[in-house]
Parts: C-alpha cells; sequence; structure tokens
C-alpha cells in the first residue's frame, strides 16, 4: 500500500495506467472518495485534497471537476534545520518566509560534554522552533493548513497558542529541510489528489 499525490489535470492518465498495468477498472464512490477495483486484485482510493468529501458519480471526469483550491489556506512545514511558512488565495502565493537555523549535530563524546552538547542542540532546536512559531502566527489565517517536515517540530510550532485557530488538513508532506523549491513542491502537492495504491 502507498500513497501517491497525482495533480488533479493528470488523474486521468494516471487511472488510465492504472487500468493498462491491473486491467479493466470500476469505479465507484464510498465514504467521500473515488474507488477503483481492477480485474487482478488491485485498488485505489481517491481523495479531493483539502480534506473535501467527493458526493459526485463513479467517472474520473466529475472527480477532477470537483477538486478546489480553497479561498484561503497555508502551508507549514518544519525541521530541526528550517521552516517554511506560506499563505495562499487559491493557488496563488500571497505570503511567505523560509527560514534556515543551525542546530548542532549529535556529538560522540561521552560524560558532560555529550549532556552539554544534547542542551545546546534542544535550546538551538527550540529557538527555531520559537522563529517558525512567530512567522506562522504573522503569516498564517484560519483556515486549512497542509503540514510536513518533521512530526515532533510541527506539534512544537502548533502548540504556540496564536495558531490555535489552523485547521490541519492531509496529506502530510514529508519534505527534507525546506528551501523556496521544497516549499513549491509542497504547495503543488498539497493541491494534489492523494491516492492510496493498494497492488494485489
Amino acid at each position: 500500500m502507498a500513497i501517491v499525490l497525482v495533480p488533479a489535470h493528470r488523474l486521468d492518465r494516471w487511472v488510465g495506467n492504472f487500468g493498462g498495468r491491473h486491467g479493466a477498472t470500476s469505479l465507484t464512490v464510498r465514504d467521500g472518495a473515488l474507488l477503483g477495483d481492477a480485474d487482478d486484485g488491485s485498488h485505489f482510493r481517491a481523495v479531493l485534497p483539502f480534506a473535501a468529501a467527493y458526493d459526485g458519480i463513479g467517472e474520473v471526469g466529475a472527480f477532477v471537476a470537483a477538486v478546489r483550491t480553497p479561498g484561503e489556506w497555508g502551508v507549514l512545514l518544519v525541521r530541526k534545520g528550517g521552516f517554511a511558512v506560506a499563505r495562499l488565495a487559491g493557488p496563488d502565493l500571497v505570503e511567505h518566509k523560509i527560514g534556515q537555523r543551525h542546530v548542532q549535530g549529535r556529538t560522540k563524546a561521552g560524560g558532560q560534554s555529550q549532556q552539554r552538547f544534547a542542551r545546546r542542540r534542544d535550546n538551538q532546536a527550540r529557538q527555531a522552533y520559537e522563529a517558525a512559531a512567530d512567522h506562522a502566527a504573522r503569516i498564517l489565517r484560519p483556515g486549512p493548513l497542509v503540514t510536513g517536515g518533521d512530526h515532533a517540530a510541527v506539534t512544537e510550532v502548533l502548540a504556540d497558542a496564536r495558531l490555535a485557530g489552523q485547521s490541519v488538513v492531509a496529506p502530510w508532506l514529508p519534505v527534507p529541510d525546506p528551501r523556496r523549491a521544497v516549499l513549491d513542491q509542497a504547495i503543488a502537492d498539497a493541491q494534489a489528489v492523494a491516492v492510496d495504491v493498494t497492488n494485489a
């Protein structure tokens, strides 16, 4: 089982390729998702972005037509080495901030040196998360928020009381240290259809 993110305009070709690999595929709708069942027992479950439920017919074109980007939404990516936060209006980037922070790596030294390095590393990480929370509180507005990076780091940032109005939605984005190219890809991935595939 694997989840792939498919841009909406490529979903028809993706479903066609799935049928080519696995045999004739029947499409149905259940629990707000488009389901595909192939002759060889493989199947997929496609869900709309931003936690939207699909209640249309079992047809790719109708499903793609139901893909909507919210009027206002955000992206928050956090890792120990940095963060990226963005506010968007529909598909358009309105404001963003990308920050890199140095967080010292682990040391092989033992005893008090190791404890000192661990404390320093924890302090550096905390400062990085506080900076991410400051920018997120300034840039983001209430609405759907797609997150990614390191789970613990994102949880730490979202614990800030100023971010209590954020509504985190799937998919989770497992990104490397945020840079502009990483943020751009995350924005595209957030708007894609998430397809959960099980091959027979």
